[in-house]
């Protein structure tokens, strides 16, 4: 039963982050970065990482959504950072994307998310 709860409240957080996150889809990202190492292995390093309570306080959330395409995204709650995973040959391509670009949490996300590549 407990499981079942975080399920659909995992499912209906995603369904309320979807029209912020093709919103900012339709722009350019942030920031475009490449790492040589598998798509799953740097979405579970950059969820690891954004979870870090040390660095990002009581907002220290993460989370990973994956397509039927190999495609995965991590993402904060309300999507005010993500990044969206795309495979590409045997590594991985990252579009990093921020609410606010310029915000300390931001740059900070985006520092995490350089140390996974």
């Amino acid at each position: 039963m407990r499981m079942l709860i975080s399920v659909m409240s995992l499912a209906m957080l995603a369904g309320c982050v979807s029209p912020a996150m093709d919103t900012a889809r339709s722009q350019a990202p942030t920031r475009v970065l490449a790492s040589e190492k598998a798509t799953a292995l740097v979405a579970e390093c950059i969820k690891f990482s954004w979870q870090d309570e040390s660095v990002f306080g009581v907002d220290a959330s993460a989370y990973i959504n994956n397509d039927k395409a190999g495609k995965q995204t991590v993402y904060t709650r309300g999507a005010e950072s993500f990044a969206d995973l795309t495979p590409q040959g045997t590594g991985t391509a990252v579009s990093y994307y921020a609410q606010q670009p310029g915000d300390a949490a931001a740059m900070r996300r985006l520092a995490m998310l350089a140390t996974c590549l």
